[in-house]
């Protein structure tokens, strides 16, 4: 497993309670966004960004960096500004790691756009004085060659890649991951997510993925009304089910002898 003997478990959350309750059932570090269920997730705001940070997670917290809904084809330069300027501002707001993905007009992992996010966080880490992670987020789900686009992303730099295998979920795309495990060889942390279960968490660290990541979320009543929702409901991050998966880790690694 690359850079450790111990996978780990990531859960995205979308607010202090949230990030609390994954500290508090056994997760090691969240991801932290807005808009997840509805959207995919977007950027969450700084002052968001800061209180998440004050939970103090063993692995601190990844930040989402994502302007708009849709796809990851960024062609508007005030876009990428934006999340260049995000980056920065993330970073010095304390985030141990971003959350990136940027797709060229083939689908492909947008080389140059990609090595600019990078390298706002890596400058911005250097001024704090701290190492940053940068984590490939799912866009690389929707490449048309994974392998390919695996080693681009270890070319440039990234820390991590988040997948499913190109599949709907986990459960469905481990033969893919198990491939992805294989060819990164200690080069990139693979992270397994996306539709996972926790029944399905043992088999899935048996391909020797380096982390496992839910939303671990449920819906709740919170009615906005109009223009603020309607009745959509709340998502917040439930403790029984992150209390569950940090079980399967811990019950996995005790397994292995690990």
């Amino acid at each position: 497993m690359c850079g450790s003997d111990r996978a780990v478990l990531e859960i995205a959350v979308q607010d202090p309670a949230g990030a609390k309750v994954a500290s508090g059932q056994g997760a090691y570090r969240v991801e932290l966004c807005v808009g997840l269920g509805a959207y995919g997730g977007f950027t969450p705001s700084i002052g968001l960004v800061q209180e998440v940070c004050r939970v103090g997670l063993p692995g601190g917290v990844q930040v989402l960096v994502r302007p708009r809904a849709g796809d990851f084809h960024y062609t508007d330069p005030d876009l990428v500004a934006v999340q260049v300027n995000d980056i920065r501002a993330l970073v010095r707001a304390g985030a141990a790691g971003v959350v990136i993905g940027a797709l060229d007009g083939r689908g492909d992992v947008d080389r140059e756009l990609s090595a600019r996010l990078l390298e706002a966080a890596r400058e911005e880490a250097d001024r704090q004085g701290r190492p940053v992670q940068v984590t490939c987020h799912r866009a690389f789900d929707q490449v048309p060659d994974r392998s390919a686009a695996l080693e681009t992303l270890i070319d440039l730099g990234f820390d991590r890649v988040l997948t499913s295998g190109g599949a709907p979920s986990v459960g469905r795309g481990m033969d893919a991951i198990a491939d992805l495990v294989q060819q990164a060889d200690g080069r990139i942390q693979i992270m397994a997510g996306g539709g996972l279960r926790v029944e399905d968490i043992g088999r899935v660290l048996d391909l020797g993925v380096d982390a496992v990541h839910m939303s671990a979320k449920r819906l709740v009543d919170s009615r906005g009304g109009p223009g603020a929702g309607a009745d959509a409901g709340l998502e917040i991050t439930d403790g029984g089910l992150v209390g569950q998966a940090a079980h399967a880790v811990s019950a996995w690694h005790s397994a292995a002898g690990v």
